[in-house]
This record gives structure tokens, C-alpha cells and sequence, in this order.
């Protein structure tokens, strides 16, 4: 019988040998929380009177992780766990930057609001079916979309949130929701699609598929690899998931049609992912390529900002007005993309924080105005300042900062610092409209003479409480924005110089 042999094996140059520092777990809680929630509702689905609170704990505990998750990287850089014990980039690894970290954050909050107002918009059939488990997976999608350091396990977070998605959206069963979730479901595979062909081209010319790995190598393979053609399937991917133009009549016909708290949390987060996607792709890991296409990503972003806010012009209803609100700011976001500079991408970064925010409290008060009045129609809808005119106060304070002043300042300064002077024009253009969009919702929905206030419902206290809480960031966005805008400097300069975020995953003489 051989002997054992009691050699002792080297696998430092290939596994982590230290134990995981208890501190850097933080980095996955966003992810696991919801998940190991998501999964106790499951084992209660028997008692669904409960899962509201269960859900509304589990959200807490996110948004406590995300904090601290920020604070530490904002002290100290980019954080970075890897799975397995196996280096990067073999082991999978989460790195969360300024930039992740902080939308992870801000999505977190809505999510908490959301699920707040989400005990008056789901009945007991609602949540029978499901929508809390549901709610805590896109979650737990969204968090790892935000925060993964590996490009496939973006597709793999990209498919978790959007399987969540559909349940969310046919909740209730109604014909117009089938409608609306075939078109969502539709055109959302294809953009994954088109999103896993561009990853397997990804790694048939690297070789990996760690982000880090993939940011130090491509100087290397440009003028070798077509790196181009890559951008260009990265930028149709996202720019469909994002509802950029053309490829954005998706996301009116089918927002319009699920709960009201389901399309606050889809026009306020998921569409934002999508915005972070390109970023990640296209300014952090093919810069140069993004440069070459920053002239066709200009004239998408002026097509998306003005088509979308003159959409939005043309609704009586409610709820697709706002969806095409939501589109109109993606068409900002990209400018910002289109130019690249620190300041513009900051631009972006900070109106994302804005958008997200603000597309959340403008659902939500749609959904508020309904409970008043019985409709979404712009037709029937009237007289809310006479009967509710705290509602009204909340509701002129919302629309005043639609524009996103700060966010705008600087996405139209990088503009004209970068000579594209049209580009700055079709942002103010696009904000203006977009005040006097939602200036008309409020003139008519509020101002007009209505019916007495005897015939109209009352609002509920959640519904100003939930009003306040996403109305209270949005006003410190506009009054201080400066330690917001920091935040968002930050985010870029790490996207434009990876270096940091390299060297957090490869340290010095690691070999990727």
C-alpha cells in the first residue's frame, strides 16, 4: 500500500489563504440579505400578512449595509471579496466602487419607500401571489448588478432581476398587463441576447471575464481584437434595456400596466441599471472605442431627451406620461456618456441619483392622485388643490426640480467645454419641456376647478410619508449639492482611471 505523502502544496499563487476579514462581508450583504429573506417569505407564503413587515426589515438591513458599504468606500477605495478562494480573475469577485456602491444605495431607498406604499397598492390576491418574494429577488438582482466585479455575472444578476420583473408586472392577471409584459418580456430577451453574444465574443478575445482584468488588458489587444464591434453590441444591449432611442417603445407600453408601486420601482431603478451598464462597458473598459462612437451616442441622447419629453407632452394618462419622462432623462444620462470628461460623466452619475429618486415619488403620487380621485386620466383628474392641498404642496415641490438643475449644470458646461454646443442646447431643451410637461399635469390635476372635495377620497397618511421621504433627498439634491456632487466625481474619476480599481483587485504582485 503507497505511502501518504505528507508533502505540504503551495496553493498561495493560486487560492487566498488568508481568512476573509469579517468587514469585507459587507460587500455581499446587499445580495444575500434579500436573497435569505426572499426565501423565508417563501417558507411563510402561508402567511402573507406578515411579508410586508418581513420585507419592509429586510430592505432596512440592506440600506444599512449599503451605508456602511459606502462610508468604507469612500474611506478607504474600492472594496473587493472573491468567491471560492480562487484568485482573480478565476475566482468571481465583487468590487464595489464610489460608483456602485452609491447607486446600490440610492435603489435601496426607493426600494424601501416603495415597499412602504406597497401596504395600501397590494391587496391580499397580490400578495398571495407572490409580490414580496418577488420584490426581495429584483432587489437582490440589483445589488449584484451594481456591485459584481465580473461582466458575466452582470448577465446573471441582469437575468435575476428581470425573472422578478415579469412576476411583478402580471401580477393580478389583467389582460392589459399580459399585453404589457409580453412587450416588456419581448424586447427584454432580445437585449439579453444580444447582451450574452457580446459577452461570449468578450471572452473569446480575452479570455476572461473579470472587469479588472478585462480594464488592464485591452489596451494590450486594441488594434488587434476588434474591440469596436464590441462597444458597438455592448451599446445596443444596454442602450435597449435602458429605453434609449430607437429602441425604447418598449417601455411606455408596457410601464403603464402593473401596480402603481411595481412601475415607481421599474422607472425609478431598473432602467437606471442599464445607464450604469454603459457606463461600466463603455467608459471604464473600451474608452478609446467609446470615443470613437461618442458622435452617435450624442444624436441617440438628443433623440431620446426631446422625443421622449414631447411624448410625454402628448399623454392624458397619468402613468405613460411618466414613462416617458423616465426616457426623456435617460436621453440626459447618455449625453454625459457621449462625452466621456470626469465632469460629464459626474453629471450623469448625479442626475441617475436624481431620476431615481424623483421617477419613484412622481409614480407614487400618481398613484396617491388615483386613490383621490379614481383615475389616471388627465381628463377626470382635477380640483385636488382645493380638496388636498398638502397633496398639492408636495406635489408643486416634486415638479419644480424635474429638470435636475445641478446634474444639467454640469452635463451642459462639459458640452460647451467640449464644443458641442448643440448637445447643450437639446439638455436645456429637454428640461424646459419636461417642466412644462409636468407644470401641465399639475395645472390640470390640481389648479383646475374640479369637483367639490365631498366627492373625492382621502390620502392616506403613508401616502405623505412616503411622499416626504423621497421629496426630502430630492430637495437636498438641489439645495446642497455639493457633497452629492463629490460623490459623483468620485464615481467618474473611477470609471475614467481604473487604475485604483485594478490594483484593488490585482494588488501589487498579483499576476492577473
Amino acid at each position: 500500500m503507497a505511502a501518504v505523502s505528507e508533502t505540504a502544496v503551495d496553493i498561495s499563487s493560486a487560492m487566498i489563504t488568508a481568512p476573509t476579514p469579517l468587514a469585507d462581508w459587507v460587500v455581499i450583504a446587499p445580495v444575500a440579505v434579500p436573497i435569505l429573506f426572499g426565501a423565508f417569505l417563501l417558507m411563510v407564503r402561508h402567511h402573507t400578512r406578515v411579508h410586508a413587515v418581513i420585507t419592509l426589515c429586510a430592505l432596512g438591513l440592506t440600506f444599512v449595509a449599503n451605508v456602511l458599504l459606502l462610508g468604507r468606500v469612500l474611506a478607504d477605495g474600492p472594496v473587493v471579496m472573491t468567491m471560492g478562494r480562487w484568485l482573480p480573475p478565476f475566482g468571481i469577485s465583487f468590487t464595489a466602487d464610489t460608483l456602485g456602491a452609491s447607486m446600490a444605495l440610492v435603489g435601496t431607498l426607493v426600494a424601501i419607500v416603495c415597499a412602504l406604499y406597497s401596504t395600501r397598492d397590494i391587496e391580499a390576491v397580490g400578495r398571495r401571489y407572490g409580490f414580496y418574494p418577488f420584490m426581495l429577488l429584483m432587489m437582490a438582482g440589483v445589488g449584484g448588478a451594481f456591485l459584481t466585479g465580473d461582466i458575466f455575472n452582470l448577465y446573471v444578476w441582469f437575468e435575476v432581476f428581470l425573472i422578478s420583473s415579469f412576476g411583478m408586472l402580471v401580477l393580478g392577471s389583467e389582460e392589459r398587463q399580459l399585453d404589457g409584459a409580453m412587450k416588456y418580456g419581448v424586447l427584454n430577451l432580445i437585449a439579453t441576447t444580444l447582451f450574452l453574444i457580446a459577452t461570449a465574443y468578450l471572452y473569446g478575445i480575452f479570455g476572461t471575464l473579470n472587469m479588472a482584468d478585462i480594464a488592464g488588458k485591452a489596451g494590450e489587444l486594441r488594434g488587434t481584437a476588434p474591440l469596436t464591434t464590441l462597444a458597438m453590441l455592448y451599446l445596443l444591449a444596454f442602450g435597449m434595456k435602458a429605453a434609449a432611442f430607437p429602441v425604447n417603445f418598449w417601455l411606455p407600453a408596457s410601464y403603464h400596466t402593473p401596480r402603481i408601486v411595481t412601475a415607481a420601482l421599474f422607472g425609478s431603478v431598473l432602467t437606471k441599471i442599464g445607464v450604469y451598464a454603459l457606463l461600466r462597458t463603455l467608459v471604464m473598459l473600451f474608452p478609446p472605442e467609446r470615443a470613437m462612437l461618442s458622435g452617435l451616442i450624442a444624436w441617440v441622447a438628443a433623440a431620446t431627451m426631446i422625443l421622449g419629453v414631447m411624448g410625454a407632452l402628448a399623454q392624458t394618462d397619468i402613468r405613460r406620461m411618466m414613462g416617458f419622462v423616465v426616457i426623456s432623462g435617460i436621453g440626459v444620462m447618455m449625453a454625459g456618456l457621449a462625452l466621456g470628461t470626469v465632469e460629464a460623466v459626474a453629471g450623469t452619475v448625479l442626475y441617475a441619483f436624481h431620476s431615481m429618486l424623483l421617477m419613484a415619488a412622481l409614480y407614487l403620487l400618481a398613484g396617491i392622485v388615483n386613490e383621490a380621485v379614481g383615475s389616471y386620466s388627465l381628463r377626470e383628474v382635477s380640483g385636488l388643490y382645493r380638496s388636498h392641498p398638502l397633496l398639492a404642496g408636495g406635489a408643486f415641490v416634486l415638479v419644480l426640480p424635474a429638470s435636475g438643475l445641478w446634474p444639467k449644470v454640469l452635463l451642459v458646461k462639459a458640452s460647451l467645454d467640449a464644443g458641442n454646443g448643440w448637445l447643450a442646447f437639446a439638455i436645456l431643451a429637454s428640461g424646459i419641456l419636461t417642466t412644462i410637461a409636468l407644470g401641465r399635469f399639475f395645472i390640470l390635476a390640481f389648479w383646475r376647478q374640479g369637483p367639490d372635495a365631498a366627492l373625492q377620497g382621502e390620502v392616506p397618511v403613508v401616502g405623505y410619508v412616503v411622499l416626504a421621504a423621497l421629496t426630502l433627498p430630492v430637495i437636498a439634491i438641489g439645495v446642497y449639492p455639493e457633497p452629492f456632487i463629490r460623490i459623483a466625481e468620485s464615481a467618474a474619476a473611477g470609471l475614467i482611471d481604473p487604475s485604483v480599481y485594478i490594483g484593488t483587485v490585482f494588488p501589487a504582485g498579483a499576476t492577473p
